[in-house]
Order: structure tokens, then C-alpha cells, then sequence
């Protein structure tokens, strides 16, 4: 029979409610404070989390956290949840085009929303989501106003020497990102090179390889994803190479990104204020509760 004191330390342990989810396979564990109350996310809950042997394992840990009162977008709307996000290894990013599909799933989810639009405060900037859940949310199609596609960091003399016989280019989406064209994907290294690229930027880089897809207006992709290696699909870098490519005129505006875990569509600057628009599949994978320690 338990101890009085440890039953009550038993029946007031507080629970953490999470959800799981995927966009092409790039997985995320979602803790939403509208379910949970206040939370506090730090790297070592964050690996702790992702480890896909001692915890429930994902590429990413994302906290929704609800906005200071008042807060608004750009437009004046009102923010609905601020993201934060945690890649694998504990280190913080600042957007997820994936991560953040994720997110719009599980407040659709929280609220049982089944179309809705939800603006969102990230590390990287204002993203307005619009969600269209199904009936017993567990596939939603979502699409996300990525921010505008800015200058990337300056690249290192010994990655322009190392890719001097492959167009590429830097883009900054709220992260930073490098888009390598190659001829073949099967030639590239994608471990290898990856890394020592991601190693050669003093704040780490996102690094897409690309080709020309078999059909019009779209591109094959892999990654190597800063903070967590390679994972099936990279939203913010789907949007970095679409528009890279855009401008190097071998795509259109409307542009099929093919992953590994699946396919996103990049719409290029169709907005007033030139942003492109990610559009791509969130899937509910599990429901957990876990104790909060």
C-alpha cells in the first residue's frame, strides 16, 4: 500500500499531453499550453523527447504558447499561438515549414476546428495557416505563408571552392538555408557533404540538394537539416529551392517539390507582399501523456 504522502505526491503529478505528428515524414512531438497550461521547453527536454530510442522520438519538439494579450500580426490580426521549436539535438529554430503544419494540426485538433485560419508568432516572423482538417483529425492539408526570401549568409570561400562546379546559392526564411543544383541526386553524399557544409557556417545552415524533376515545374530534393540530419522533407527548404530555382528560371511560380517522404507545392511570391505559400499534408501519428517532471 502506498505511503500517505506518496499518494498524494501520486494523485497531483502533473501530466504533459502531447501530440505527435508528420509532414512527409519530417515528425514532431506538439505540447500546446491551451491544453496544458504554462510550459517551460528547454534543449534537454527537447532531446530528451526526440530520442528515438528512450523517448518518443522526432525530428523536432515544438511548444504553442499562448500571446502576450493583445498581440497582433502585421495586419492587425490577432495571434493565436507562438511557436517555439527545438530541433533534435536541443538546438532552438526559428521556423519549420513541416514543424509549423504540424502545429496549425494539433491547435486543430485542441479547438476541433476542421477549416480554420490561425496566425502564428515564430522565432523567424508572423505565419499565417490555414488548415483544412478531416473529420476525425488525422490528415489535414495546410498552407502556410512562409515570409519573404531574403539574402542567406555569406558563403565560405572553402564550400564556393568545394561547390565550384554546382550552381548554389544562400536564402535566409527565418533560418538560413544553402540550395545546391546538381545534375544527380544519386551522386550526392548526402551525409557526408551535408554535414561539412552545415560545419563550414558559424550558425549552422539548412542544405538542400536539388535537380530538375521529370516533369514540368518540379523539383527532386534531399536534405541535410541543420540540428537534425537527414530527415524525408524540409518545408522551409522546399520554399528556399523553389524560389532559388524560380529565379534561376528552371521552374515557374507553381512548383512541385518531391522529398523523399512525398511532395509539398511551393506557390512562388502570390501574395501582395511577395511571400510564397507551402502547402503540404499534417498527419496525427499518436496522442501521449506523459508525467511532466
Amino acid at each position: 500500500m502506498r505511503s500517505p504522502n506518496l499518494l498524494v505526491g501520486w494523485l497531483t503529478e502533473r501530466i504533459m499531453r502531447l501530440t505527435k505528428h508528420h509532414g512527409l515524414g519530417n515528425d514532431f512531438v506538439i505540447a500546446l499550453e491551451e491544453v496544458n497550461g504554462p510550459l517551460h521547453g528547454d534543449a534537454t527536454l527537447a532531446r530528451s523527447l526526440c530520442d528515438r530510442r528512450r523517448g518518443i522520438g522526432a525530428d523536432g519538439f515544438i511548444i504553442g504558447s499562448r500571446p502576450a494579450n493583445g498581440a497582433k500580426g502585421p495586419h492587425g490580426q490577432a495571434i493565436d499561438v507562438v511557436m517555439q521549436l527545438w530541433n533534435a539535438d536541443g538546438s532552438r529554430a526559428e521556423m519549420s515549414g513541416n514543424g509549423i503544419r504540424c502545429l496549425g494540426q494539433a491547435l486543430a485538433m485542441a479547438r476541433d476546428d476542421h477549416e480554420a485560419t490561425y496566425a502564428v508568432s515564430t522565432d523567424g516572423g508572423f505565419r499565417e495557416l490555414v488548415v483544412h482538417d478531416d473529420a476525425a483529425h488525422r490528415l489535414s492539408t495546410v498552407s502556410v505563408t512562409m515570409g519573404l526570401v531574403g539574402d542567406g549568409p555569406a558563403i565560405p570561400s572553402s564550400v564556393s571552392e568545394r561547390l565550384a562546379n554546382d550552381r548554389h546559392a544562400t536564402a535566409d526564411l527565418g533560418n538560413p538555408h544553402i540550395v545546391v543544383l546538381v545534375a544527380d541526386l544519386a551522386s550526392v553524399d548526402l551525409v557526408g557533404t551535408g554535414a561539412w557544409i552545415e560545419s563550414q557556417f558559424d550558425a549552422g545552415i539548412n542544405v538542400e540538394f536539388i535537380a530538375t524533376g521529370s516533369e514540368p515545374d518540379s523539383l527532386d530534393l534531399l536534405v541535410w537539416e541543420r540540428g537534425a540530419g537527414v530527415t524525408e522533407a524540409c518545408g522551409t527548404g522546399a520554399t528556399a529551392a523553389a524560389t532559388l530555382a524560380h529565379q534561376w528560371g528552371l521552374v515557374g511560380r507553381e512548383v512541385r517539390v518531391v522529398m523523399p517522404g512525398g511532395s509539398a507545392e511551393v506557390i512562388v511570391a502570390p501574395t501582395p507582399d511577395g511571400e510564397p505559400v507551402l502547402i503540404g499534408p499534417s498527419q496525427h501519428i499518436a496522442t501521449i501523456e506523459l508525467p511532466d517532471a
